[in-house]
């Protein structure tokens, strides 16, 4: 008897100290709305019937928003995670979204640079009086805007719509306002004078 005794006093003694074990590496959670223990148990790499043991419960399924719960597992941070992981696409879809913007303005340095070539090539055959007389005509006319329009005059040079014959390209301006001014004016100099005199030409 007096073995028997002091085999279940070292028995008790041991579940006290495995108890209290536990008990001492146990972290406390609160429960939150939505929470259930198969929830907590996930989060916590435990089991429902260990934090139903630890804690004394009587119904799994019964369980109070702001109650303490004693949990023997470590917090799993996979969850947390996951957002971080879930950012990184967005960011690459920020940058993708940001690349068309230098692409969609590089065309307008594009044009610019195909309306002065046109024009250049267009004075080369001139003199220098007559290339100096057309720019001075095209700045008053329209600024040198191949794009330019009033009414029915249409381009750098302001011409009818109808010299032009639905062909407003800047190549297609100069040709016809060369055609234009040479065969009215004979040359861009008269043609400044008469502009000079009547603020037309």
């Amino acid at each position: 008897m007096r073995i028997k005794k002091f085999l279940l006093t070292i028995a008790a003694a041991f579940g006290l100290i495995t108890v209290s074990a536990v008990a001492a590496n146990a972290d406390t959670v609160t429960v939150k709305s939505g929470d259930t223990l198969s929830k907590i148990a996930t989060e916590y790499n435990t089991t429902v019937s260990s934090i139903q043991q630890l804690n004394h419960l009587a119904d799994v399924n019964l369980i109070y928003v702001g109650e303490q719960l004693q949990v023997n597992g470590t917090q799993n941070n996979q969850v947390n995670s996951q957002p971080q992981a879930a950012q990184q696409p967005a960011a690459s879809n920020n940058q993708a979204k940001q690349n068309p913007q230098p692409a969609a303005q590089s065309s307008q340095p594009a044009q610019a640079t195909a309306n002065n070539s046109s024009n250049s090539s267009a004075s080369s055959n001139l003199s220098s009086s007559d290339a100096a007389a057309k720019a001075w005509i095209v700045a008053r006319e329209s600024g040198g805007n191949y794009n330019a329009r009033n009414g029915q005059y249409v381009g750098a040079y302001q011409l009818s719509a109808s010299y032009l014959g639905g062909d407003y390209s800047p190549v297609h301006q100069d040709e016809v306002a060369n055609q234009y001014v040479t065969s009215r004016y004979g040359s861009w100099v008269n043609a400044q004078k008469h502009w000079q005199e009547c603020g037309w030409y």
